[in-house]
């Protein structure tokens, strides 16, 4: 996987980081870790380890992501969690999938068949629930688990993309943009792991509803 570059972002994780990172060490893969320069001790704990720290200008989950994703130079690129909640395991199949379904976006899904997650909670699973099916039913996505980042495309389609949300918003953005872009998207079978420190960084409520505002806002506006 040669040609696979992992975009981490990693604010406030340093206790996990480095588990991550020893993890993947036998990957043969790059890895780019999207930091801000005030998170001294996540840098920290990754000094030792075969990665990129990039230093976001901006603030946010989704401002991490559009500079990490905008910073890879290999042919695909994968959104990968700093928090231990994603198997390495799974790229390999990601990308397989990829591959045989000619497909230019591969997202991970914990709702079908054999698949499943240590860290979904009710509130998340019926707001994930709900917000795949507007994705769906008014964006033709055809994907079953719209707000799991666990994500690998092709770097350039993305860029092409012009991802603009800073912050979790980007989990909606994102395939929507890709869809309306005449990009290929299909799943690929999975199950989250707990996290290894610290509580979600996702407030359900709060995020739940800037992330429906921004799915009415994607279904009149379309630049």
């Amino acid at each position: 996987m040669d040609n696979l570059t992992l975009v981490i972002p990693a604010k406030n994780e340093k206790e996990s980081l480095p588990k991550v990172l020893e993890e993947l060490k036998s990957s043969n893969l790059k890895i780019l870790v999207v930091l801000e320069k005030e998170d001294e001790e996540t840098i920290q704990s990754a000094k030792d380890y075969n990665c990129k720290i990039l230093y976001q200008n901006g603030k946010g989950y989704g401002d991490a992501l559009i500079f990490g994703i905008n910073s890879v130079q290999t042919e695909l690129f994968c959104i990968f969690n700093a928090d231990g909640s994603f198997d390495p395991k799974e790229l390999k199949k990601m990308t397989e999938q990829m591959n045989s379904n000619r497909a230019d976006f591969v997202f991970g899904t914990r709702y079908e068949k054999n698949c499943g997650s240590d860290d979904d909670t009710i509130i998340t699973l019926v707001g994930n629930f709900i917000f795949t099916k507007i994705g769906n039913l008014f964006f033709g996505l055809n994907i079953t688990d719209i707000l799991y980042t666990y994500v690998i495309g092709k770097t350039l389609k993305a860029k092409d993309l012009h991802l603009t949300s800073k912050d979790f918003r980007i989990c909606v953005e994102l395939p929507i943009k890709a869809k309306r872009q005449n990009c290929k998207l299909t799943t690929s079978k999975s199950y989250e792991r707990s996290r290894i420190g610290g509580e979600k960084k996702v407030n359900a409520f709060k995020d739940g509803f800037i992330i429906l505002m921004h799915l009415i806002k994607l279904f009149f506006i379309r630049n």
